[in-house]
């Protein structure tokens, strides 16, 4: 209110009594104040003839296809977000992103005003160029499941660990010849995963062969299918596939199933997220389990503390843990 004041001329008392709608301000001192608040941003609430600001996070995110919109990775992340946000008295707005688009221009547009911080969730579309120019308005950022550098604060799932877990389970179980279902390179997260798997091939002496990691079909709704697919078309096929996604790895299901083979007697399976889904799969999946709900928690309370305290950019990660299911067994020649 003091802002506004100063920019339109004006003393404290006549922006009270334009922002609670009394009377006794001129016309042209109202018109004055109004202004100054539209370019300020400041958007009072009247509570009991009390006013106070309301605080509100943008949430952004790329436009998620159907399929990756119904396993519920995301789902839970925002849910973890909303809560979270709701507990430490924020409201929410949710925004889509688009690319050549500026959201926080289209979030003003909307509100009349720019939010308070921005959470954005994954990366994909929202490429490092468009979140470092995100970062440039001095918007208050936090990344989920997403980084770009150490000057915007992040937090992500231990990516690279899940990928070193289900592959380290395969190859304890004997497991030598290994596909793998690689995802889109745009996703970081996705990147880190297959980094984890990789690394667990060559510190136990096996070859990267890339005939065992046939790259993701642009396009396709069923990418997993499609790449096992190929797999199964090989002279000699893997005994054990690693799945960069749970989603990944129930296309590939049911090309195996297709294929007239068996999971996990003719080929075990793993895959990384552990939604609601992966423990029905027939035969139950095998999987690395990633604290999706907590993900959104932690992305809302580093938020806060990036609004009421000085405090450092970090890059945290949520760990989880590998989860045993039926898809996977000991690897007899």
């Amino acid at each position: 209110m003091r802002d506004v004041a100063a920019l339109a001329g004006v003393s404290l008392s006549a922006v009270s009594l334009v922002v609670n709608g009394k009377p006794g301000v001129g016309a042209n001192k109202r018109a004055r104040v109004l202004a100054a608040m539209k370019e300020l941003g400041y958007v009072p609430t009247g509570r009991q003839g009390t006013v106070t600001e309301t605080k509100v996070l943008g949430l952004l995110m790329e436009s998620l296809s159907a399929p990756v919109n119904s396993d519920g990775f995301y789902t839970q992340i925002i849910s973890g977000i909303e809560q979270t946000a709701y507990q430490l008295g924020y409201r929410l707005l949710l925004h889509f992103y688009r690319a050549g688009t500026d959201p926080i221009d289209d979030i003003r547009a909307l509100m009349g005003r720019s939010v308070d911080g921005l959470i954005i969730a994954n990366d994909g579309d929202l490429t490092t160029a468009a979140i470092q120019q995100l970062s440039a308005t001095g918007t208050p950022l936090v990344l989920v499941e997403s980084y770009v550098n150490d000057q915007i604060t992040a937090v992500t799932a231990d990516n690279f660990a899940a990928g070193l877990s289900v592959t380290n389970h395969l190859i304890e179980l004997g497991h030598r010849r290994i596909g793998a279902l690689v995802g889109p390179g745009k996703y970081s997260s996705l990147r880190d995963r297959l980094r984890g798997h990789n690394i667990a091939l060559i510190e136990h002496g096996l070859p990267l062969e890339p005939a065992l990691q046939p790259p993701p079909v642009s396009g396709h709704p069923k990418k997993g299918y499609v790449q096992m697919k190929q797999l199964l078309a090989l002279p000699e096929r893997p005994t054990a596939v690693f799945a960069v996604s749970d989603k990944s790895a129930f296309g590939a299901i049911e090309a195996i199933k297709e294929a007239g083979l068996r999971i996990p007697e003719d080929i075990s399976i793993v895959g990384i997220d552990d939604v609601a889904e992966s423990a029905y799969t027939s035969p139950p999946l095998t999987t690395y389990h990633v604290p999706k709900t907590m993900l959104g928690e932690v992305a809302i309370r580093l938020m806060h503390e990036l609004l009421t305290s000085a405090v450092p950019l970090t890059k945290t990660l949520v760990t989880g843990h590998l989860v045993v299911r039926e898809s996977t067994k000991q690897y007899r020649p």
